[in-house]
């Protein structure tokens, strides 16, 4: 019986040039893994965790959030749920608009993890930023209400409840861990 002839793996050249996928997908490590679709918690963070860095930080250009931004450096190209990163290194093409291609490493990588994601994967991705110059990695719990803080040459550190969470240096921004978690019930009525 012959054996199962899989497609030869693409470099990362080749991955970068094939159409995107949704979900996105990533190269890392040599292979290509599709990240799994967002659901209502993962979105809601999301979105929310993305505006409240640009309320402060994009009007006085001092850094912008991007959701899903694909991100290619240090031989992979992941897409972190959220990231941040310093005006000063937001490429502009000609015309004074972000670029499409971000060839850099995220100042600050958010990872929210998904009900089918596996945590050290995450992890995972979220150690290559800071090895590659990131500078604050938070991961996302929304099941177990705990976000997993990340910095560089460090342990993380894992908070709860009415923890302040660290920021990058120059945001003007203070957020708990309840905070975060209180998104998600949207703007109720009262």
């Amino acid at each position: 019986m012959a054996g199962i002839v899989k497609p030869p793996t693409p470099t990362l050249k080749e991955f970068l040039k094939q159409p995107e996928t949704k979900p996105a997908s990533e190269f890392i490590d040599g292979r290509v893994e599709q990240k799994p679709m967002p659901q209502g918690k993962h979105s809601r963070l999301q979105l929310r965790f993305c505006d409240q860095v640009n309320d402060i930080a994009e009007t006085t250009q001092v850094m912008m959030a991007f959701p899903e931004l694909r991100c290619t450096f240090g031989g992979r190209s992941i897409v972190p749920d959220a990231t941040v990163i310093r005006w000063e290194r937001i490429p502009f093409d000609a015309d004074g608009e972000v670029a499409n291609a971000f060839e850099t490493y995220p100042d600050w990588t958010i990872e929210i993890l998904s009900p089918d994601q596996t945590t050290t994967k995450v992890i995972r991705n979220i150690l290559h930023c800071l090895k590659h110059g990131s500078q604050l990695g938070w991961l996302i719990d929304p099941e177990e209400r705990v976000i997993l803080v990340f910095l560089p040459e460090q342990l993380p550190i894992e908070l709860v409840g009415d923890a302040v969470l660290p920021v990058l240096p120059n945001l003007a921004l203070a957020l708990t861990v309840n905070d975060v978690f209180a998104w998600l019930k949207g703007r109720q009525q009262i």
